[in-house]
């Protein structure tokens, strides 16, 4: 007997009821979350169902979802722009069938716009018409807002290439070769375009065929270092363009390497520096011709001062003879000194333009060396005291405790300085004026020299014009001699001597000029040898009597001359001379001296360089060697004793100290 179950339909449906409920939960959930907006729009209706949190993220409520809710309201919302485009692309897809796919900007509830994407498709009747589509609507801002930032910034690259007027050029390994931007080609003279240009044959091959023959090599061989990794792509190279004009290029790039370190890419621009060259060869030519026009005025001044000097030579001698005969009368002799007055300016103008030509050239050289001021000074005053004796000016000068102190400079250019400046204030002092130096610390290292005058000063106005050449500031129209050029070579000498000139004026009043020279402070420190007696002016005495060969290493002929005449009167001494430091090498290893006299300042090698290679050569390293040089500050002497000199002299030479040195070195075995 069969046993009958039964079976409640009631029991099954209320499952199906309560899974289907689950499953539009979940669903509505995930739409929810989501942030999309999933929608379904009744074309008969014109109902739009929406569901998904998309509207409420917009910033819309409950109150808002009557208008959203309706096809023909839900267009407001639309970016007025965009309105049209999007109808038309539903349009389309209705005729179509083919499914929705639109981009546009809809409003927030605060007023601003996003940007949504849509897609979707529809469900159509048995003849065809749509009656329901479904989509959903999804936040593409931030992939907007990427994708313009990518515009702007490609933009801006090509505003940037447009305006430098650069090639592009670029290589990519698994495309096959190189591409050359439009601008690249233009540059070789062509007008079509890159591809109607090659023709499908290699770019590369093209451009080297244009590469100027002898900077092939330079191209070829920056572009293989850079390839393997070793050195930068940036190259200046010349191509012939298709109208055989030259250009020179300067090429630069990089390349991207794989982990293998293998280039895949390489990109880089050409830069047209024709003209940049073309200025360099410009400015290379003014240069040359301007050491050329250096050349010839120097060599014309050279010139102009010897024609001249000789007719001056007999005019101012003559004249001085003139002096010592008795025979002329009182108005005579004042015409001859009237002559011989202007014969000298005549000199002096000479002498003036030819001290600025050698400093404007580089031809003046300074020696310096510790100065005593104070003795410098005393000097000028013998030389300047009949010009201020004439004019009956009082010279005087206030040293204080600086009367030794000695600064850093050129013995004959400071001299030259202070007698410009001590003649100028006299000249342009008043009848019965006063002239003092005065002598200064500042800055604690610094010797200030000043020369005041009680002159009629400098009008304020005029001030600035002092340091120019030809200048004397409407002296010109006085019967005070001058050239205009003495304080422009006085300024210019100091600066040489790194020093600094100045000066202060007050109109009426008179002027000051002061000069700033670095005080010598090694020298200052050794204490002031005063004489002690009377000095022994008696030959030296050589304790040498056998034969000995001298080797002396000097270039200044005057300095040769002077050693000569010592050694001849020593019979026993015999001088050998070179006058450069590479024939001096030689002489002192194939002439076995016993003694080898040696200058620092030599051309092409210095005396320390000389010695170093003395000393390292065996057949000359037992050779004494002294060093003589006008190089005299304290630290030079340490120098030179530190350097391997047995000992260090200093010029003028002193002939005792000299032979005691031989009486030393030379003495019999």
């Amino acid at each position: 007997m069969i046993e009958h179950i039964s079976f409640s339909p009631s029991l099954q449906f209320s499952d199906d009821i309560e899974l289907l409920r689950e499953t539009v939960g979940r669903f509505q959930r995930i739409f929810n979350g989501s942030g999309y907006g999933f929608w379904e729009w009744n074309l008969h209706t014109q109902h739009i169902e929406w569901s998904g949190g998309f509207w409420e993220r917009l910033g819309y409520g409950p109150e808002d979802a009557e208008s959203i809710s309706d096809a023909g309201k839900v267009l407001m919302y639309m970016h007025p722009d965009d309105r049209e485009y999007a109808v038309e692309a539903a349009r389309q897809h209705l005729r179509s069938g083919k499914p929705l796919d639109v981009s546009y900007r809809i409003r927030t509830k605060s007023g601003d716009y996003i940007w949504t994407q849509v897609r979707a498709d529809s469900l159509r009747d048995e003849s065809g018409q749509a009656t329901v589509m479904s989509g959903v609507n999804f936040d593409i801002t931030e992939i907007k807002k990427v994708e313009a930032a990518l515009r702007e910034s490609e933009a801006r690259q090509v505003r940037i290439i447009q305006a430098s007027s650069d090639g592009i050029w670029e290589w990519y390994a698994d495309r096959g070769g190189f591409h050359f931007s439009h601008r690249c080609w233009e540059l070789l003279g062509y007008d079509d375009l890159d591809d109607v240009l090659t023709e499908g044959e290699d770019r590369l091959k093209i451009w080297r065929k244009h590469i100027y023959p002898q900077d092939l090599p330079i191209f070829d061989n920056a572009l293989i270092e850079h390839m393997a990794g070793r050195a930068p792509f940036d190259v200046e190279y010349r191509l012939v363009s298709q109208q055989g004009d030259i250009r020179w290029i300067r090429g630069r790039g990089r390349a991207v390497f794989n982990d293998q370190g293998q280039p895949i890419m390489m990109s880089g621009s050409n830069m047209d520096i024709t003209e940049i060259k073309r200025a360099e060869e410009r400015v290379i030519q003014a240069k040359e011709q301007a050491e050329q026009a250096n050349r010839a005025k120097s060599e014309f001044l050279s010139s102009m001062s010897h024609e001249l000097r000789t007719p001056l030579n007999a005019i101012l001698g003559y004249t001085q003879l003139f002096e010592y005969d008795g025979n002329l009368k009182p108005q005579q002799i004042e015409n001859v000194r009237e002559i011989r007055k202007a014969g000298e300016h005549l000199l002096q103008l000479i002498n003036d333009v030819l001290d600025l030509a050698k400093i404007e050239s580089g031809n003046m050289t300074v020696s310096l060396e510790p100065v005593l001021v104070s003795r410098l000074i005393n000097e000028c005053f013998t030389l300047v005291q009949p010009l201020a004796d004439a004019k009956g000016i009082r010279l005087s000068a206030s040293l204080g405790q600086l009367n030794n102190t000695y600064a850093v400079a050129d013995n004959v250019r400071v001299k030259q300085v202070l007698l410009n400046l001590l003649s100028n204030a006299v000249k342009y002092n008043r009848v019965g004026g006063e002239v003092e130096v005065h002598l200064a610390v500042v800055d604690g290292a610094q010797l200030r020299i000043s020369v005041r005058d009680t002159g009629r000063g400098i009008p304020l106005q005029r001030q600035n014009e002092v340091f120019q050449p030809f200048n004397r500031l409407s002296a010109e129209n006085s019967n005070i001699e001058g050239s205009g050029v003495g304080l422009v070579i006085t300024k210019q000498l100091v600066e040489m001597m790194r020093g600094k000139l100045d000066f202060v004026s007050e109109e009426g009043v008179g002027t000051t000029f002061w000069i700033d020279f670095p005080i010598a402070t090694e020298w200052n420190d050794e204490p002031i040898q005063k004489p002690s007696g009377t000095k022994n002016y008696a030959p030296a005495s050589l304790n040498v009597t056998r034969s000995c060969k001298v080797l002396y290493v000097e270039d200044n002929p005057t300095n040769v001359r002077l050693l000569r005449q010592i050694f001849d009167r020593y019979p026993q001494l015999e001088l050998e001379v070179a006058e450069e430091a590479f024939l001096g090498i030689y002489k002192a290893r194939s002439l076995n001296p016993d003694l080898v006299i040696l200058d620092i300042n030599l051309p092409g090698m210095d005396g320390y360089e000389v010695l170093s290679v003395l000393k390292s050569d065996p057949s000359t390293s037992a050779v004494p060697v002294i060093g003589l040089s006008a190089n005299a500050m304290p630290y030079d002497i340490e120098r030179g004793r530190s350097a391997g000199f047995f000992d260090y002299l200093t010029k003028p030479v002193d002939i005792h100290r000299l032979i005691d040195v031989f009486n030393q070195l030379l003495h019999d075995h």
